[in-house]
């Protein structure tokens, strides 16, 4: 009865197209052709897909979690600047986020997630986030929603060139180079970054600084796109990343640590275009390795590795210009060896039936079906369906309902002594209804979603060891509201943009939120431009999270407001020369316990483009 009460007011709530006073740092992309991942496009009417601006995207870099952050409902913990970085989409865990690269799920074999301090936003022309259940597209951990880099190709001939370059407080030092070429038929793009930082910033409010948290990681990609002829194209893309990390210290008697990752991410695509078939061929190469060193002053580490090998077979049909059916048939294989995991091997393959029918000018229906077969767990069918109502000219209703799924993990699994090979996968049924308003400036959007997530696979004490189970029973539910809005007036240019979302991610067992899962989030970015001068205000709410799960107040960390600004000056449409400023009123606060994160910092920047 009190779900049902709930799914109610939810339902309710989201229809007043009102959202007063919350705004973020989202815009719309101008239209591209995300060619290696059709599906974000093809089959999400019915849920918000949010693309961020290459503008946005500028003024984050490099960190992917500072533009998630400030520019998406989305919280992060972080174990401080530059450290492990977690997110929790929608009162999810970290590890039911998807991260798909050009159509490929590239969450971590070992531990299911993706570690966001781990990826440079320059490494990527196109991000998106995809809200809510995805798994029958994207496959494990699209729970509480996706996140999407993609590498697009221009075929505007000429040869462009682009560099970026930043130095900030704690020695901050970020390069990034870009580098396009559009030759005939053949568009080819190769991008190189480097980042690095002391990273010893003072705690705002004490004698203390960050000690061991230096870092430093770079990251190399190479895309390309060549038209055999006006029915096929041939795609390479290719990704290289090496990183090390000295993990931050909590207090001055720690034994200083670090960690090394070095991951590789390769895919080869075959495009084929016949009259009403579309055909989609890919073949893709991942392998992801780390190494932990207990002590810094010592040779001796743990390590882990997995490589996986992708197929996938993409065909889709249009019998209409208002029907699209698309079949996906992909069999992977995952290899994992490790310190604490024998050699193992892990083949999954499955099918997918994704459908598309605009029944009229103000109706759409999409349905989706995927099974997978693998040789170590039962893995469920699953399901989506949602609608799309166009009731006005500006106004829209969307609804979806999705089964959607998490694989247990190689660390869950095989762990020498500890892992369980009878887990089974966290399955979660999810339905939202979403209001959008659309007007000539202005941009709305009002969802409301209601998760419940059963099996949730949890590492627990079993006599003198931790082996991880299927025990617990989440329920998440919440509102998200996005905004936009945009206007020219006599070459002034004014953005304002924002988020909002109000998040309950409760243990049934224990009637107790999730740890840092905060009630409130808000985001807000303030934009303006004329000619050649642009400028920028950010400012991000992030209300009162628990570390614990009993909620105890004495371990709960405090909500906190934080303000970025900056200004930049383009010279001659080739010299761009700005800064900023974070935290500018010098708040002191903690995303994660005693991870206390820096206070008022700078950066200034050159970007040169020719």
């Amino acid at each position: 009865m009190k779900e049902k009460l709930i799914v109610q007011f939810l339902f309710i709530a989201c229809f007043p197209a009102i959202l007063a006073a919350q705004t973020d740092a989202i815009q719309k992309l101008d239209e591209v052709f995300i060619t290696a991942d059709a599906q974000l496009k093809a089959f999400s009417n019915s849920q918000t897909v949010l693309v961020l601006s290459d503008s946005i995207i500028r003024i984050n870099q490099p960190s992917l979690t500072s533009l998630l952050n400030y520019n998406t409902p989305i919280f992060f913990k972080e174990n401080g600047l530059g450290m492990v970085s977690s997110p929790a989409f929608r009162g999810t865990t970290a590890q039911q986020t998807a991260v798909v690269w050009n159509g490929i799920n590239i969450n971590s074999q070992l531990n299911g997630q993706t570690d966001f301090n781990t990826l440079n936003t320059s490494d990527f022309n196109a991000i998106s986030v995809r809200s809510g259940g995805g798994s029958v597209i994207y496959g494990s951990g699209a729970i509480g929603g996706s996140i999407h880099l993609n590498n697009t190709f221009d075929y505007t001939n000429g040869f462009k060139n682009t560099i970026n370059s930043s130095l900030g407080s704690y020695n901050t030092l970020q390069l990034n180079y870009k580098g396009n070429i559009v030759v005939k038929n053949l568009s080819a793009n190769i991008g190189i970054s480097r980042n690095s930082s002391d990273n010893d910033y003072d705690y705002v409010d004490s004698d203390e600084f960050n000690e061991n948290g230096d870092f430093y990681n770079t990251s190399l990609n190479t895309n390309v796109s060549y038209r055999l002829n006006k029915n096929n194209v041939f795609k390479l893309y290719s990704y290289v990343y090496d990183g090390e990390r000295h993990f931050s210290l909590t207090n001055s008697n720690e034994t200083p640590t670090k960690y090394r990752d070095f991951n590789t991410r390769n895919l080869i695509e075959w495009d084929g275009f016949y009259n009403k078939i579309t055909s989609k061929l890919k073949l893709a190469y991942l392998t992801e390795e780390y190494k932990y060193f207990s002590n810094i002053a010592s040779d001796l580490y743990s390590h882990g590795q997995v490589n996986s090998i992708i197929a996938k077979y993409d065909f889709t049909y249009n019998p209409s210009e208002n029907i699209t059916i698309n079949a996906i048939a992909d069999a992977t294989q995952n290899k994992g060896k490790g310190s604490s995991i024998e050699q193992e091997t892990r083949n999954i393959g499955s099918l997918n039936l994704l459908f598309k029918h605009q029944y009229n000018s103000w109706f759409l229906y999409e349905l989706g079906l995927r099974q997978e077969i693998t040789n170590n767990y039962n893995s469920p069918f699953l399901y989506s369906l949602g609608f799309q109502f166009q009731v006005s000219n500006p106004y829209s209703i969307t609804v979806n309902g999705s089964k959607n799924f998490r694989i247990p993990t190689f660390n869950d699994l095989y762990w020498e002594d500890s892992g369980n090979p009878d887990l089974k996968p966290e399955t979660s049924y999810q339905a939202e209804i979403g209001n959008h308003l659309k007007l000539k400036h202005t941009t709305l959007s009002v969802t409301a979603y209601y998760n419940d997530i059963t099996d949730m696979i949890r590492w627990l004490p079993n006599g003198d060891i931790w082996q991880p189970t299927n025990t617990e029973h989440v329920i998440t539910y919440g509102l998200e509201g996005l905004l936009h809005y945009a206007r020219t007036v006599n070459s002034h240019t004014f953005t304002l943009n924002g988020t909002y979302a109000y998040t309950i991610s409760e243990n049934q067992e224990t009637k107790k939120q999730l740890t840092y899962v905060p009630y409130n989030k808000v985001t807000t970015s303030l934009g303006y431009s004329f000619k050649d001068i642009s400028a920028f205000y950010q400012w991000m709410y992030v209300g009162n999270v628990f570390t614990t799960t009993d909620n105890l107040s004495k371990y709960e960390r405090d909500a906190y407001h934080l303000s970025n600004i900056g200004i930049d000056y383009t010279f001659n449409n080739t010299f761009t020369l700005g800064g900023k400023i974070n935290n500018i009123w010098n708040r002191n606060y903690q995303s994660g316990s005693n991870r206390y994160m820096p206070g008022r910092n700078y950066s200034i920047y050159l970007n040169i483009n020719i």
